[in-house]
This record gives structure tokens, C-alpha cells and sequence, in this order.
């Protein structure tokens, strides 16, 4: 049950729209905002909740925590949350090392982009 609210938390937060080139000031430093596959999906959701800012914080996230194809099997999950519960469900020991890679992925992105 935690895993399905993680993910549904991720595609909460993924829920979100704009600019991929804007800067935002976080820490006291400037950051670009990154692009990339799950920014790009996170852009096309058009959920309420959509800002710039926010696409780009979960991008970041991910660049720091899932490698490319990691990313793009993850941005599939943003247009279809039942994807991931295929996964999470698959028996491919593939599936279980990348599920695992993604739930602290989903709790980094939580935590870091709360507020966005």
C-alpha cells in the first residue's frame, strides 16, 4: 500500500507544465531547470497541478537516481499509472531491481520537491 501511494505522490508531483529552460533559485543557489524524458511526460500530463518548477525539480531528481532508461520506462507511468503496477507486480528480476530503484527515486522527489 506505501508503494501505491508513493507512486501516486510521484504522479501527483508529475502533474505539471511550462518552461524547461527557466531559472529558479533554491538554496541560496541558481539552478537550471533540467529536461529530460520524465520532465518531458510530466510537461504533456496536463494535470491541475502543473508548474515548470516542478517538471524540472522531478527531472533533476531522476538525473540524480535512474539512468536513462530508467527514466524513460518511469515516464511511462505518467500516462498510464497502471504501467507501474504491472511492473511493480512483474516477476522479472529486471522489474524488481528497477522498482526499487524507483521508489527512492518517488520518496527523493518528494522530498525535494515539495512546495513547487
Amino acid at each position: 500500500m506505501r508503494v501505491f501511494i508513493l507512486l501516486m505522490l510521484v504522479t501527483t508531483l508529475a502533474s505539471c507544465g511550462g518552461s524547461k529552460k527557466s531559472t529558479t533559485y533554491s538554496g541560496g543557489s541558481v539552478t537550471r531547470l533540467a529536461s529530460g524524458p520524465i520532465s518531458r511526460a510530466c510537461l504533456a500530463s496536463e494535470r491541475k497541478a502543473s508548474s515548470p518548477r516542478l517538471c524540472g525539480c522531478i527531472q533533476t531528481v531522476a538525473n540524480r537516481t535512474l539512468d536513462g532508461g530508467d527514466q524513460r520506462l518511469a515516464a511511462k507511468f505518467f500516462g498510464d499509472p497502471h504501467h507501474a503496477q504491472e511492473i511493480r507486480q512483474s516477476d522479472r528480476s529486471s522489474h524488481e531491481v528497477f522498482w526499487k530503484k524507483y521508489k527512492s527515486f518517488a520518496s527523493s522527489a518528494e522530498r525535494s520537491c515539495r512546495g513547487y
